[in-house]
């Protein structure tokens, strides 16, 4: 049995068919808004689909083949669109494990550092723990989405004034849940809600500042990207506070995230 070749779009006018027999008949007398309904799907970009959960879920895939375990982290990534939170000039790239321009210099982080960040960050903590999360450098508001997700409540500091202006209307327009977005300097974390289970950082510099080892809670974790030693470079920071209140620091693989600035602008 001969197989009829798959139809290509869009079709003209002169071309729609219909099955009839298995043979294919000429139909010119379709209607011409079914005929524009068809043009206007096939002009869509290929990434119409970005809505998908099958979309982020190949992304998920590849992330969990390449190690990650935790299935908050996994759920989290499933769960928020992360085309919501890019530039529409590069929303193709969305679900491609690479990081993206986000305007003033900033950009979203790639999905496998934000996902191995995270993880760390929760690794301490119980699956059923619902965790006050401080967030420095909020940036388009992608992974505090993210975290809203496994959170009792975030809160995420931004100094830039439009990625804040940004970030909150992305959040709101996925409806994000309990995320307080502050404009401010990230350095100087954010005392009024202190003390914080969980601190994670999107931007480093040469040291782990003061203020946000003094706002993490008794048996609560710190990741952030911090200076090597060399000045040259960068390494992912954990630093853990213990029950007695001594801070633990390890040091993890080398990273490469925008300086971390004081002051607003």
């Amino acid at each position: 049995m001969t197989s009829t070749p798959p139809r290509r779009f869009p079709l003209s006018l002169s071309q729609v068919v219909a099955r009839d027999g298995g043979s294919e008949v000429l139909r010119p007398q379709r209607p011409v808004d079914d005929a524009a309904r068809e043009r206007s799907r096939s002009m869509q970009p290929a990434g119409v689909g970005l809505d998908s959960h099958s979309v982020r879920e190949r992304l998920v895939e590849r992330l969990v083949r390449e190690g990650l375990r935790d299935e908050r982290v996994i759920a989290a990534l499933r769960a928020v669109p992360r085309h919501r939170f890019v530039d529409s000039a590069l929303v193709q790239q969305a679900y491609e494990d690479t990081s993206l321009p986000i305007g003033l210099g900033q950009t979203i982080s790639k999905p496998s550092v934000v996902a191995r960040m995270l993880a760390l960050m929760l690794a301490p903590h119980a699956a059923t723990a619902r965790l006050r999360v401080l967030e420095i450098g909020t940036g388009c508001g992608y992974q505090a989405a993210l975290i809203a997700c496994f959170s009792r409540s975030v809160v995420s500091i931004e100094r830039l004034k439009p990625l804040h202006d940004k970030a909150r209307a992305n959040l709101l327009a996925i409806d994000a849940g309990d995320v307080r977005l502050v404009y401010g300097d990230g350095r100087l974390g954010h005392a009024p809600n202190a003390p914080y289970d969980a601190i994670i950082a999107a931007a480093g510099g040469d040291d782990v500042p003061a203020p946000w080892l003094e706002q993490l809670a008794v048996g609560g974790r710190l990741v952030a990207p911090s200076g090597d030693g060399s000045g040259a470079g960068q390494v992912l920071v954990v630093v853990d506070r213990l029950a007695d209140g001594r801070l633990q620091r390890s040091v993890h693989e080398a990273v490469r995230f925008v300086p971390l600035k004081s002051g607003l602008a």
